[in-house]
């Protein structure tokens, strides 16, 4: 069914889609995605200027708001942790413990900062961050876990986070924001793309468990 006349103009196609998304925000994706096939798909304009109004419409409707976490958070933020871990096919690598995250994020030198979207007092989404030094730049932000809850993927939750954690490295005035991205998650690395970030292919990443450094100590 065409909810949209083909001949309209692009700003006739603005106004009824930004109405449809008021009234029926299913509606909207099915027209998004006509439109994006159809005669306007070059039309970038017409997206830029729907996407904030959609963002907004969206968290009005779904009635979530972002915030930093407190030490009650963090059993619903392990259960987020590890949602997680069972998406990036490591279901049972998490050993961490919701003590651990109280212990480590809110005591006298916390080595974290948590920020959670919430929703009926539900925690449906999380992103975790803390700094890190670059030689070359100075002070940067590392975001170790970006998560929302399966259900609610696609929902704007998480670009609203992802939004949050680049307004806190601007207000520290950080240098560089950094992450990483497993190589099939192309959904992810086409957004943060998009989003202007540099997604590095040229680079691996290191890691050396608890074993490996006792087993290195006792060879050297």
């Amino acid at each position: 069914m065409e909810l949209i006349n083909r001949e309209s103009s692009p700003e006739e196609y603005l106004n009824s889609l930004c109405l449809l998304m008021i009234n029926s925000p299913s509606v909207l994706l099915c027209c998004v995605i006509t439109v994006a096939c159809d005669e306007f798909a070059a039309n970038i304009g017409i997206f830029k200027e729907i996407e904030p109004i959609f963002v907004k419409s969206n968290q009005k409707r779904m009635n979530y708001h972002i915030r930093k976490s407190n030490a009650n958070d963090m059993p619903q933020v392990l259960e987020l942790i590890k949602e997680l871990a069972v998406f990036e096919k490591e279901p049972d690598a998490v050993i961490v413990t919701a003590e651990d995250l109280v212990k480590e994020g809110f005591g006298k030198d916390p080595l974290f900062t948590c920020f959670v979207a919430e929703m009926e007092d539900e925690i449906v989404g999380m992103a975790l961050i803390y700094y890190r030094f670059s030689t070359w730049k100075g002070r940067a932000i590392h975001l170790e876990d970006l998560i929302v809850k399966e259900n609610l993927r696609g929902s704007g939750i998480g670009k609203a986070l992802y939004t949050r954690v680049i307004q806190y490295a601007a207000e520290k005035q950080v240098k560089r924001i950094e992450w990483a991205v497993l190589n099939w998650n192309v959904g992810a690395i086409k957004f943060y793309e998009r989003s202007g970030a540099n997604v590095m292919k040229d680079w691996y990443i290191a890691q050396m468990d608890e074993d490996g450094i006792r087993n290195y100590l006792e060879k050297n």
